[in-house]
């Protein structure tokens, strides 16, 4: 049998998770994803590393408040504190999505005093992509009702 081979840093040593010093980063990216069910703001430096990010979801909104403006203005609130406190001061923010906290989360940034270069729309559009699912024809329980008037009025119409 195979001997397992010895760990350099065990788990007794220390925390083998210790985060790195904070760097500065004067210049960054703010990637805004507004869903309806949700938003998500990620904040990278000027490679794409990600260096703060933060969603309604994790700040505490549950169900249908995390598709809210307000739950959108918390998130980017609390993804930009911790790059602000870094240094960061200027950025360029990219919004994706068609959801609710596309202009709240736009405003908390506003808010938050970081100079913005530009502010980017790229929320993907289909060029006639795939094909939409068929129409639904009936909806809830006015289904069968429709289909009986439907139907009496054809045999109708054949008799006559």
């Amino acid at each position: 049998m195979a001997k397992p081979i010895p760990r350099i840093g065990s788990r007794r040593n220390g925390r083998i998770g210790s985060r790195k010093s904070a760097r500065r980063i004067p210049k960054g990216v703010i990637h805004v994803q507004a869903s309806f069910n949700n938003t998500i703001v990620t904040v990278t430096d000027v490679r794409g590393r990600v260096v703060s990010w933060s969603s309604a979801g994790t700040c505490g909104f549950r169900g249908t408040r995390r598709g809210t403006p307000f739950a959108a203005q918390t998130a980017a609130g609390n993804a930009i504190r911790t790059v602000v406190d870094q240094g960061m001061q200027r950025a360029e923010v990219m919004i994706k999505g068609p959801g609710l906290g596309r202009d709240a989360a736009l405003r908390a940034i506003r808010r938050s005093g970081i100079l913005l270069s530009f502010v980017r729309d790229v929320t993907p559009m289909p060029h006639n992509g795939c094909r939409p699912p068929k129409k639904r024809t009936c909806i809830g329980i006015n289904c069968v009702e429709i289909n009986i008037e439907e139907i009496s009025r054809e045999i109708n119409d054949s008799m006559s």
